[in-house]
């Protein structure tokens, strides 16, 4: 996605905690499970809860990468998937500030987690980056934002 506003407006954006849970569909029902703020650096660890068809899942995930305002990483620590690794991508252009998400994954169970990638998980990992695109479009409020596919890849082992 391509916002036109300013690079340093965006990261903050995201680099607040917070912000992951109004950035989130409503029918995960995301909540971040510490009352404090978290102050996003390399070693941060962030735990939270989802509801995925109703069964309810903690997750955590620790900053791997911290690169104001250019770039961060998320991977799970804990959580329901074997292998979670999520890049976050700020880039300044003449058309504003492009935001890319790429997110490689293995989910478990082998043969079965491959099953349910091809008939679940991966489009509703895409329903969920979509989602996203548009709720930061409406929160910046910003005519003229452009969107991009989000990359989800599966890792095959």
């Amino acid at each position: 996605m391509t916002a036109p506003v300013p690079l340093d407006t965006v990261f903050r954006f995201f680099e607040d905690a917070r912000n992951l849970e109004k950035i989130t569909p409503p029918w995960l029902n995301f909540r971040i499970l510490r009352p404090e703020a978290i102050r996003m650096r390399a070693g941060e660890e962030i735990n939270y809860i989802i509801r995925w068809m109703g069964i309810p899942m903690k997750w955590k995930t620790r900053i791997a990468e911290y690169t104001p305002p250019r770039k961060f990483v998320d991977e799970q620590e804990k959580g329901p998937y074997t292998l979670w690794h999520h890049e976050h991508f700020f880039e300044q252009t003449e058309a504003g500030v492009v935001i890319r998400d790429c997110v490689d994954y293995i989910l478990p169970l082998g043969p079965l987690g491959r099953l349910a990638h091809f008939f679940m998980v991966k489009a509703q990992l895409l329903e969920i980056f979509r989602y996203r695109q548009k709720t930061i479009a409406a929160i910046l409020a910003v005519p003229g934002i452009t969107y991009d596919s989000p990359v989800v890849r599966v890792i095959e082992r």
